[in-house]
C-alpha cells in the first residue's frame, strides 16, 4: 500500500506526489518531458518519463508498474479528433497494468461525463450514462476501457472544475461580454482534489465511483465578483440576463456520506496564489 505510482505529474498529480512523499509513501511519478524530469529529480519522489505514442516510450517507466497502487491522472486532449488516439493510449496503458504487479488503480475522470442539460435534481453516481445522453463521449469510452476485463481493483474519481493555485475564474473572464453568470458551478479546490485521492488510497475505497465536487454550488457571477474584490480582476463587461430556475448540479453527497470532509466546501472561499 505504501508504493504509489502517478501517471501524469501535472496540476493534480504533482501536488499529490509531493504530499504523499512527505507522508513517507514511496512515490514515483511520470512526466512526458526529460527536461521536467530533470527539474524534479531532486524531489523526495522518483520521476520517470513516459510517453504513450500510443505505444509506451521513455526512461525508467517500468518502475511505475512495480507499485501497489497506480494513479492515472492524464486527461484526454480537448480536440475531439484526438479521442481515438487517447483510447489507444489507454489501451496500451491498460496492457502494461494487466501485465504488472499493480493491484489498485485510481482513475481520474471528470464530471464532464454527465449530460450537459440542466434539470430539477442533481446528477449523481447512480445516473445511467450511455452514448445517447452522455456529456462527453470520450470520457465515457475512457472509463469503459479502464474498467473492463481487469484483475485490479478500480475507483474512478469524476473531478469537477479544478480550481486553486493560479487557476482563478476571475482572470479568465476579465472584460468579456455576455457572460452567463446565473449558472451554478461544480468546482473542487486543488487541495481537496489531492486530499480526496489520498483519502481513497488510505481508506481502501475501491470499486467505487465518486464525484469530486465541492458540496456548495454558488453562481458564477458571485464568484467573479468575489475574485474581483479579492484580487483586483476586472469584471466582465456584461452578463446575460438569465433567470434560471433549474441548474446542472453534480452531487457530492456520496462522498460526504462515506465520510470525506472538504477543506473548502464553498468555491466562494477558495484560496488562490497569484
Amino acid at each position: 500500500m505504501r508504493k504509489i505510482g502517478i501517471i501524469g505529474l501535472g496540476w493534480l498529480g504533482l501536488p499529490l506526489a509531493e504530499k504523499l512523499a512527505l507522508e513517507e509513501y514511496q512515490v514515483v511519478g511520470s512526466t512526458t518531458q526529460d527536461s521536467k524530469a530533470e527539474e524534479l529529480s531532486k524531489e523526495a519522489y522518483g520521476v520517470v518519463t513516459l510517453n504513450l505514442n500510443p505505444h509506451p516510450t521513455g526512461k525508467g517507466f517500468n518502475s511505475l508498474f512495480e507499485t501497489d497502487t497506480l494513479v492515472v491522472a492524464f486527461p484526454p486532449k480537448s480536440k475531439s479528433q484526438e479521442a481515438e488516439f487517447y483510447f489507444q493510449q489507454l489501451a496500451f496503458l491498460k496492457k502494461l497494468i494487466d501485465q504488472s504487479k499493480v493491484k489498485r488503480v485510481l482513475f481520474i475522470s471528470s464530471t464532464g461525463i454527465y449530460p450537459k442539460e440542466a434539470r430539477a435534481f442533481d446528477y449523481d453516481e447512480e445516473d445511467e450514462l450511455s452514448k445517447s445522453n452522455v456529456g462527453n463521449q470520450t470520457l465515457l469510452e475512457a472509463e469503459r476501457i479502464i474498467s473492463e476485463k481487469r484483475a485490479y481493483e478500480l475507483t474512478i474519481l469524476r473531478m469537477g472544475g479544478l480550481m486553486g493555485g493560479n487557476r482563478i475564474l476571475g482572470k479568465y473572464f476579465e472584460g468579456k461580454e455576455n457572460v452567463d453568470g446565473s449558472s451554478r458551478v461544480n468546482y473542487i479546490h486543488q487541495i481537496d482534489a489531492v486530499n480526496l485521492c489520498q483519502w481513497v488510497i488510505e481508506g481502501n475505497y475501491w470499486e467505487e465511483i465518486f464525484n469530486g465536487v465541492a458540496p456548495i454550488h454558488p453562481d458564477k457571477k458571485s464568484i467573479l465578483e468575489r475574485n474581483a474584490a479579492d484580487y483586483g480582476f476586472t469584471l466582465p463587461k456584461s452578463f446575460l440576463q438569465n433567470d434560471l430556475s433549474i441548474h446542472r448540479i453534480i452531487s457530492s453527497e456520496k462522498l460526504t456520506d462515506f465520510g470525506f470532509e472538504f477543506e473548502y466546501p464553498d468555491p466562494l472561499d477558495f484560496p488562490y496564489s497569484l
